[in-house]
């Protein structure tokens, strides 16, 4: 897997690694260049050849997470060139859901407009206490353009995203955490990344194979109605039973041992 980018960094460390969106001068802006480099690294990752068992995204620097998109590149966009612009952001956020294994993103500073819609496309999220969050598109004669207007809604409810969008206003981490955007907040950078790495490493004991096949069907589900995704949930309960993990681990739990998975 190639390495050699300008706009992000990756790096792995045994079974997981970190991806840091690398513009601290721009308070880690998204601009077309780092789509591109994410595009490229995401589609290598998404088929996790080297069998990656956690990933954590975050930004480089004290001050930001992702400040949003790159406003000096948008400013004289055309219409088609926008529109590319955010399809392009669009297939990174589902390339980022369709990992398959878990990915933390671990925010510190602001994550607004394309960062908060990069966060929210992570499997859920970490931040310091300084951290904070925001759609602040409209203040700016825009709309969200990486799928804020599908996943803030789905993430805390329906009225409380068109609130946080038509207003365009900062959310501080205590609301944050009560409105279920992020999980757990810490007192520094360290602590969140400890706290990111501690927790994949209680997910890598686990059966790479029904962690995947978790996230995969919750992700499916979202779309569909409840009886929709029971179907699917049957589906792939009924299919892990033939794996190797299914065998290994019921086999592992009956002679009283720790198992041992192979994701497969």
């Amino acid at each position: 897997m190639s390495t050699n980018f300008e706009t992000i960094k990756f790096e792995k460390n045994g079974d997981f690694a970190v991806l840091t969106i690398n513009r601290e001068k721009s308070l880690n802006a998204l601009n077309s260049q780092v789509h591109m480099e994410l595009k490229d690294l995401l589609s290598v990752l998404k088929e996790n050849v080297d069998g990656i068992k956690g990933m954590i995204l975050t930004g480089a620097g004290e001050k930001a997470f992702i400040a949003g998109a790159d406003i000096v590149e948008m400013t004289d966009m055309t219409s088609d060139e926008a529109y590319d612009f955010a399809t392009l952001g669009q297939e990174n956020t589902l390339l980022m859901e369709e990992l398959p294994f878990p990915v933390i993103a671990c925010v510190n500073g602001f994550a607004l407009g394309g960062g908060c819609e990069m966060a929210m496309s992570c499997d859920f999220i970490y931040a310091t206490e300084t951290a904070v969050f925001g759609q602040p598109e409209v203040k700016l004669g825009l709309i969200p353009g990486f799928g804020g207007t599908q996943r803030l809604a789905k993430l805390v409810g329906r009225n409380k995203a068109k609130e946080i969008l038509y207003t365009g206003r900062n959310i501080k981490i205590d609301e944050a955490k009560d409105m279920g955007l992020v999980v757990k907040s810490f007192s520094s950078i360290e602590d969140m990344m400890n706290a990111a790495n501690e927790t994949l490493t209680k997910i890598s004991h686990n059966s790479p194979l029904a962690v995947a096949l978790s996230k995969h069907v919750m992700n499916t589900g979202n779309d569909l109605t409840v009886s929709e995704g029971l179907e699917v949930e049957a589906k792939y309960f009924g299919e892990i039973f033939s794996s190797y993990d299914m065998k290994e681990g019921t086999k592992a739990f009956v002679e009283k041992r720790r198992a041992e998975f192979k994701g497969k």
